[in-house]
């Protein structure tokens, strides 16, 4: 239906009036020779100027390139071209940040956290308004029908699908189909694709007109509606690409309207790449309660999101901010929810769901009813719509797993309609009202916002939508109401979290061998193998995007439901590995049989024998005279020199190079988590080794090989209070003296307090002390659940003492292992420090080694959250830097207005503290944690909860299927070397040095070793076996995100012009004034253009096009991109601003 007006419609014409009488005067008769000539000539005048002047401009700019732009969208984005206001230098730009109306921090800093009670709408104040706010511009609004699907919760996806889901969607398409004037969103493709396996033709067809009548939207796209706080960058990317190329393909749209109401928190991350991948707007939710006030008072709950490193605008994103405490109905239709609850039809008595908890339910509306009812609805319309600037209102209407019926559908249909039908037939009442999609909301409110200015007087906001704010900063940590804040899902099930990053490490490897097997496959025959494997690729690529789910991920699911998650995960896992091992073997000349047929000679080095049980290496035990070979994967872009382990079954072994050269090595025995038994009888072997960018190396374990040293032993020092720790062979033993003792390389010596088995601190040769204070400690918390961290009090420290600690000291590897007594009879943790001597300035040497063996199993620990904290010496007044999603920092404030568990932040991949001198101290993460700076100098990361109790949230339980885990930190500390800002003084987020990114880099993408099956002879030695793809190292600040192809089970049919494959980089951003030490392997940053077409070794780049992230668009300046990257990508030389992720579809040959 279309919305009329007493002016015409919602626009203002344009056209000016005419007037046929002419009112210019007439002037004399008399003309010139030169105006008669030129009157008489104009056409012919102007053609030759016209000439001259294109002559003019191809010669100055040369010839333009065309624009390869194709849309599936009907209409085209306003995207205002974004200029700076001033021109601004990248230095200055670099040092500045964004220039915004509103920081996250500014509304931290200003708001009080009171709480108070406003009324009706309790975390708000009571809504009124005069009554004219209409008279000019009529309220229009948008009731948007919509039903959240959590792909797996309190059920697993399958059983949602059965049981609900489906139901959903053939509804959704009958009820549609009745009436062109019902709406409809949908967001989750996990769902949509699995109803499409089962859907008959007709409903298919049914539902592609839908979408391509405007009735139905499909909003997100993504394959779930992932969280922010957990998720890896790399994932997020994954799961919306997932979804909105399965979406492209099969039903021929792409999204550019993002629908995010569950997740618990909001990062700008997201943002970001919803932006490049040529989202328009976003809808958000679950933001604190408070800030939702303070936004909806000052009319900013509409606002352009900027990634706050971006001077030049070119990341802005539109947002829409829900204004109330849910997405249910009761919390949608305006402030008082007691009365939008009588609007939730499907409440009737009747229906399936609780009825209204105020005590007044829904009736049907009927002619004697229809004025009061419509009338009790508008005034919650227009009081909602009193919290936004423009006169366009959006009202949700939905909520988990809704519409499931028939009768459902029609009950919201047809009593809505009803009450639409008054109240547009009222002109006195200013409003017209209909459903409506995301789309049909945000197409409105940018044509009212291009007709009337909203902009405030002296506020910046965008070049690309006028009239609102702008906005940088984060919105964690979410809290829905009181002290509660959701903080604990930081942490819940965080042996899960460990395994999600191992998938997505695995499935990138993998993604690479695939796109190097084709890239150099010269014929039909040798694409079988990674061809064959598309099937289980796509289902690997499925099962980490499910796991992004807000429910996963997070650790926020029934106990049932994590396991199906960490099956289908450690399925995918199982079949990357094995075909891994079959890709290198191919790529190494081992394999000639090209197919996936005959079994693989390689087996990974670590093994997982169930979804939930922690990796176990496996053991190297080549017989006399034979050796066995270890072949290592660099998944990095860069060649690693880095101390490697294996673990074998005796110490007399020798390593030797592909060139079977002699390798130095090192033999330590392998500790464990057992009071009773600390040595396990194995040994761990180290070397030394060094494997291209990209590439494979192999390397042999020998035993009996002459004319190589054999591994060297290394020394054990003891400190037990018991006397059963006995030497193991072949290993010189003595025993600990003193209150202190160390362990050191070339570069850092580590101090251990022997009495409880801590370290203490880290000296640097060049005088540098930092004090670290490591304390293990322990939350009680008996309000804590799956979602909330609620700690009664703060956390005790539970070490008694060093219990069992032993130091290995030898050439390559220097280690501390402590098993400690602990305040429990039970020990819930053992933890080692570890220190390597690699090559001279290796990355590896500047770090410190922290593993912790977690065991939070059992009674003593019900109600228990385990932390370990680091009380250092520097002076960060509580402030502290954590990333988000691994892509960027956000500082981070402990502040007193808001209670411990609000000052717990998310922790992917890294935090970091930095003093008004320059140290800085950084813990790497190789999985996503929660963190918090509470006092001066400390760093505290928890590392697992258990919890008895369900947090009142939804999902019925507490956290109790606890596994024994390992969580790695690498940590550095650091001193600048130039002068650098006060993190108090500056509000900015501040960036990890070059060096500390590639220790992260180190740790979250580590070597992929492989095993041969059977050791051969070491007498018969083959010829060496590598492989280096690329021509050279890329600079040390640009990462590949991805390199793959994007549907192998397609490749054959496509044509070999084609672009089949996918190159992303990230150009990471580093603080200059820390010192690049470490990076002596490092030739070159990326302010040099990276040439595309030069960069592989054997493989020719012959066409090279920017796309979006999730590769559906190829018009660069529609992402937000500057006009280059279109340009240059084709020329070879690229150019990526730090910060930028960018991504090129390429045609490769042999």
């Amino acid at each position: 239906m279309a919305f009329s007006s007493r002016r015409g419609g919602w626009a203002h014409s344009l056209l000016p009036s005419s007037n046929s009488k002419s009112k210019i005067p007439r002037k004399g008769r008399k003309r010139t020779f030169i105006k008669d000539f030129f009157l008489a000539n104009f056409f012919t005048i102007g053609l030759f100027l016209s000439i001259i002047f294109l002559l003019f401009v191809t010669f100055r700019y040369g010839v333009p390139k065309p624009l390869a732009f194709k849309s599936t969208n009907s209409r085209l984005p306003k995207f205002r071209k974004s200029i700076p206001r001033k021109p601004i230098s990248p230095e200055v730009a670099a040092a500045s940040g964004a220039a915004v109306d509103i920081t996250t921090k500014d509304l931290y800093d200003k708001i009080e956290f009171l709480d108070k009670d406003g009324g009706p709408w309790k975390q708000g104040w009571v809504v009124n308004y005069k009554g004219n706010e209409w008279d000019s511009e009529k309220l229009k609004i948008f009731v948007v029908p919509h039903s959240h699907n959590d792909p797996g919760w309190k059920l697993t996806v399958e059983e949602y699908y059965d049981r609900q889901s489906r139901h959903i969607l053939d509804t959704i398409v009958e009820t549609l189909s009745k009436d062109v004037r019902r709406k409809f969103i949908w967001e989750e493709m996990s769902y949509l694709e699995r109803w499409w396996r089962d859907a008959s033709s007709t409903k298919k067809e049914s539902f592609i007109n839908l979408v391509q009548n405007g009735q139905l939207e499909i909003v997100g796209g993504g394959w779930v509606m992932n969280d922010e706080a957990n998720s890896h960058y790399f994932a997020i990317i994954e799961q919306i690409t997932e979804g909105n190329m399965w979406l492209n393909e099969t039903i021929g749209v792409v999204p550019k309207n993002s629908w995010a109401i569950d997740p618990f928190g909001y990062s700008p991350t997201m943002a970001y790449l919803l932006r490049r991948m040529g989202f328009e707007n976003m809808l958000i939710q679950r933001t604190h309660y408070e800030l939702k006030k303070e936004l909806s008072w000052n009319k900013n709950l509409e606002y352009i999101w900027r990634q706050s490193w971006d001077a030049e605008e070119t990341t802005d994103i539109f947002v829409h901010m829900m204004p109330f405490y849910s997405y249910d109905v009761p919390h949608t239709c305006g402030p008082e929810p007691a009365i939008c609850c009588q609007f939730d039809f499907a409440r009737m008595r009747g229906f399936m769901y609780e009825l209204c908890p105020w005590g007044e339910h829904p009736v049907e509306t009927n002619q004697e009813n229809v004025q009061a009812r419509a009338l009790k609805l508008l005034d919650q319309y227009k009081k909602k719509s009193t919290l936004y600037r423009t006169n366009t209102l959006l009202v949700p209407l939905g909520d988990d797993f809704r519409y499931i019926s028939i009768d459902e559908a029609e009950a919201q249909f047809r009593n809505y309609q009803l009450l639409f039908d008054y109240i547009n037939s009222n002109p006195s009442l200013n409003a017209e009202a209909k459903f409506g999609t995301l789309e049909d909301y945000f197409h409105t409110l940018r044509d009212e916002a291009d007709r009337i200015n909203y902009s405030r007087p002296g506020e910046i906001g965008s070049g690309q939508v006028g009239g609102f704010p702008s906005l940088s900063g984060d919105f964690f940590t979410y809290a829905d109401r009181q002290l509660d804040y959701w903080s604990g899902y930081y942490v819940s099930r965080p042996f899960f979290k460990a395994v999600d990053r191992v998938l997505e490490q695995t499935l990138r490897a993998s993604e690479m061998l695939i796109a190097l097997l084709l890239a150099n496959c010269h014929r039909a025959q040798c694409e079988k193998l990674p061809t064959g494997f598309a099937y289980k690729l796509t289902a690997a690529r499925r099962n980490l995007a499910l796991f992004q789910h807000h429910d996963g991920v997070t650790g926020t699911a029934k106990d049932h439901v994590v396991e199906d998650y960490g099956t289908r995960m450690h399925t995918s896992l199982q079949d990357l590995q094995i075909f891994m091992s079959k890709a290198i073997e191919v790529l190494l000349g081992i394999r000639q049989e090209k197919s996936d047929q005959t079994p693989a000679q390689l087996e990974p080095a670590q093994v997982r024998s169930k979804y939930d049980i922690q990796p176990t290496h496996r053991v190297i035990n080549p017989p006399e005279g034979s050796a066995q070979s270890v072949v290592l994967f660099n998944p990095l872009e860069r060649t690693r020199n880095e101390v490697v382990m294996v673990v074998v079954n005796r110490p007399d072994v020798t390593v030797l190079a592909s060139n079977w050269t002699c390798v130095k090595s090192q033999v330590s025995p392998e500790l464990q988590h057992d009071k009773s038994k600390i040595f396990t009888g194995r040994h761990r072997l180290h070397w030394r080794a060094s494997v291209p960018a990209m590439g494979l190396e192999t390397y042999y374990i020998a035993v009996g090989f002459v004319g190589c040293e054999k591994a060297k032993p290394a020394k054990l020092k003891f400190a037990t209070k018991s006397n059963h720790l006995p030497c193991p062979a072949p290993y010189s033993c003595s025993k600990l003296e003193g209150d202190t003792a160390e362990i050191q390389n070339r570069h850092q010596t580590l101090t251990i307090d022997v009495k409880l088995g801590l370290l203490q601190k880290i000296s640097h040769k060049d005088g540098l002390q930092n004090v670290v204070g490591e304390e293990i400690g322990m939350y009680s918390s008996w309000g804590s659940g799956a979602y909330l961290f609620k700690p009664t009090g703060d956390a005790q420290p539970i070490i008694k003492g060093a219990g069992q600690l032993v130091i290995t000291e030898g050439p390559l590897m220097q280690e501390i292992f402590s098993f400690p007594k602990t305040t429990m009879e039970k020990t819930p943790i053992s933890h080692s420090s570890r220190i390597y001597n690699g090559e001279k300035n290796s990355i590896q040497e500047f770090l410190v080694e922290k593993e912790y063996h977690v065991e939070l199993i059992g009674q003593d620990f019900n109600d228990k959250e385990l932390i370990v904290r680091y009380k250092t010496d520097i002076d960060n007044c509580r402030i502290f830097y954590s990333d988000l999603n691994g892509f960027q920092m956000s500082r981070r404030e402990t502040y007193d207005k808001i209670p411990l568990q609000g000052n717990y932040y998310p922790m992917p991949s890294l935090a970091f503290m930095q003093g008004s001198n320059g140290h800085r101290f950084s813990v790497h993460t190789r999985q996503s944690l929660g963190a918090a700076s509470l006092k001066n100098g400390w760093l505290e990361i928890m590392l697992d909860r258990r919890l008895v109790r369900d947090d009142d949230r939804g999902l019925g339980q507490g956290v109790m299927d606890n596994r024994p885990m390992n969580v790695v930190f690498h940590i550095l500390a650091e001193s600048n070397i130039s002068s650098t800002s006060n993190p108090v003084s500056n509000p900015l987020p501040l960036h990890p040095s070059l060096l500390s990114h590639s220790v992260g880099a180190h740790l979250n993408y580590p070597f992929h070793g492989f095993i041969a099956k059977k050791p051969q002879e070491s007498a018969v030695q083959h010829p060496s076996r590598y492989f280096s793809p690329l021509a050279s190292p890329l600079p040390c600040d640009l990462h590949i995100v991805t390199f793959k192809v994007p549907r192998p089970s397609k490749y054959s049919q496509q044509p070999p012009e084609g672009s089949r494959f996918v190159l992303m980089l990230h150009r990471r951003k580093w603080d200059s004034s820390y010192c690049r030490k470490g990076q002596s392997q490092c030739s070159s940053i990326a302010d040099e253009p990276v040439n595309l077409f030069s960069m592989f070794k054997g493989i020719a780049v012959l066409n090279a096009r920017a796309t979006s992230l999730n590769l559906l668009h190829e018009n660069t300046e529609m992402l937000g991109y500057n006009e280059q990257v279109g340009e240059t990508a084709q020329e070879g030389p690229v150019i990526i601003s730090p910060m930028e992720i960018q991504a090129y579809k390429l045609e490769l040959r042999p």
